[in-house]
């Protein structure tokens, strides 16, 4: 495997190291395991040059030869699998199981999304005029990429910007770079130069991207109150933004839902990837008629999960990426105990290398307690019991998010009742964070503004243009 510490930026096709450097660590160890570059603002004035020019020749070729493009994108990152999957472990400290389905998992998103096709609509159709709309695509979009999904989500921007026909700066996290310059690395020797481009670098990079006037758009994904600094950045210039932002999910289990049977889905609804996902169950609300039931079912399931570093192959949870992460959710969990909330597993950090923070389950605490209303973006569930269905509804929706939901239980006619009255983007019942390239998926409230996915999130790489026709002569 090529080492990580060789990884450099992708301008204008070509590799590009800096002088200044930043640390990777990884999480597992907090040993610096890479040094990348810290890009420089005429960096990215090189790069955003770069795919200005390269933007009129791109968008001037079909759709069809774009789609193969990505295609094949697809297959090499196929072919490079294992060597993402390694990076991808070291840099975020997801097991290699793990791992290796987000690779595959983009592989497979690239390929379908160039199956979409935005076609032209005909208004109106008569004798003498003809209306027509189609779509035209924006310029240069600024792809800014979290640490949670880092080679997924650099995909999920990817694909549908250049399908639409235009050209992408992106920048990864600072914390998880490694496979995104991998991504560029790759995709230079398949898309012509100057169409794709990662830069790596800090949170001032961030900023000035947003803030450059050669860029169309800005696809953000990340935290809320971040969210809200890229909206004010990018409104300089009127950007089109695409806000992917935090979540508090809440599950509604019904009365007649099997605890045994539900037990398992649910764990890993809250803690897939340690629960470090923006749709990840943050809120579990029980009927009171199953609640210690369930609750005890949860703590068996709980108690065999495996949390360690994701290079062995039994883990099955790994660390918090980061370091300031890591303390927020330490912090939560301190002030859960200051309240007195009953913590019925975990809840003790053990002094070791590593940000690690075991599976922590919450016994009814407080509606007004932290560790509800925030976002705890880490391994600490509440799961809170209620009586009337009017009363969990009015608790779950009372909330600044807005992103998803799920609901549990055989009736579906109940569930699908309460799923009509929840404030987010997605309800999914008797299942959760089923996520497609051909769904749309986006936040209500301040979990995010426009749609990722589907044609509605293709649309959003576009501007609509109309053409009138007077036939007359």
């Amino acid at each position: 495997m090529k080492s990580a510490y060789e990884l450099k930026m992708t301008i204008n096709g070509e590799p590009v190291a800096t002088e200044e450097t930043l640390p990777v660590i990884n999480p597992a160890t907090e040993e610096v395991i890479a040094h990348v570059p810290n890009a420089t603002e005429q960096d990215l004035h090189t790069a955003v040059k770069s795919a200005r020019a390269a933007f009129s020749k791109w968008s001037a070729t079909s759709i069809d030869e774009r789609s193969e493009l990505l295609c094949k994108l697809g297959d090499a990152i196929s072919a490079n699998r294992e060597e993402l999957a390694t990076l991808l472990t070291l840099e975020m400290g997801r097991p290699s199981a793990a791992a290796r389905g987000e690779i595959d998992g983009a592989s497979y998103w690239l390929k379908e999304v160039a199956k979409q096709r935005l076609k032209r609509e005909i208004i109106e159709e008569t004798e003498n005029h003809l209306v027509e709309r189609y779509y035209t695509p924006l310029g240069v979009v600024g792809a800014i990429v979290p640490w949670n999904f880092p080679f997924a989500l650099s995909i999920w921007k990817i694909a549908p910007a250049l399908l639409a026909g235009n050209t992408v700066v992106v920048k990864p996290s600072p914390y998880t770079p490694l496979t995104a310059l991998k991504i560029g690395e790759i995709a230079s020797e398949i898309l012509p130069a100057g169409v794709l481009n990662v830069v790596s670098g800090g949170d001032d990079l961030g900023r000035w991207i947003t803030e450059h006037p050669d860029v169309n758009k800005i696809s953000f994904t990340g935290s809320t109150a971040t969210g809200k600094k890229v909206m004010q950045s990018a409104a300089t210039h009127l950007k089109r933004v695409t806000l992917e932002l935090g979540g508090n999910d809440a599950a509604i289990v019904l009365p007649d839902a099997d605890p045994a049977k539900i037990a398992k889905p649910l764990f890993w609804a809250a803690f897939r990837n340690t629960a470090q996902v923006c749709i990840a169950t943050k809120r579990m609300y029980v009927h009171e008629d199953i609640y210690d039931a369930f609750l005890a079912e949860l703590v068996t399931f709980a108690k065999d999960v495996k949390v360690g570093n994701g290079s062995d192959p039994a883990t099955d949870l790994g660390p918090i990426q980061n370091k300031m992460q890591y303390e927020k959710v330490i912090d939560l969990i301190e002030d859960t105990k200051r309240i007195g909330a009953n913590i019925v597993l975990g809840g003790e950090i053990e002094d070791q290398p590593g940000y690690f923070i075991p599976v922590t389950i919450v016994d009814n605490p407080p509606e007004d307690s932290r560790v509800v209303v925030e976002e705890a973006f880490g391994p600490v569930l509440p799961v809170l019991k209620y009586r009337d269905y009017d009363d969990v509804i009015a608790r779950v929706n009372n909330t600044k998010y807005g992103l998803g939901g799920s609901i549990w239980g055989n009736d579906i006619e109940l569930a699908q009742s309460i799923a009509e009255r929840l404030e987010t983007g997605t309800v999914w019942i008797n299942e959760v964070s089923v996520l497609s390239p051909h769904y749309p998926f986006g936040g209500h409230k301040e979990s995010g503004i426009g749609i990722e996915h589907s044609l509605d999130g293709l649309t959003e790489y576009t501007n609509s243009k109309t053409i009138m026709i007077n036939k007359r002569k």
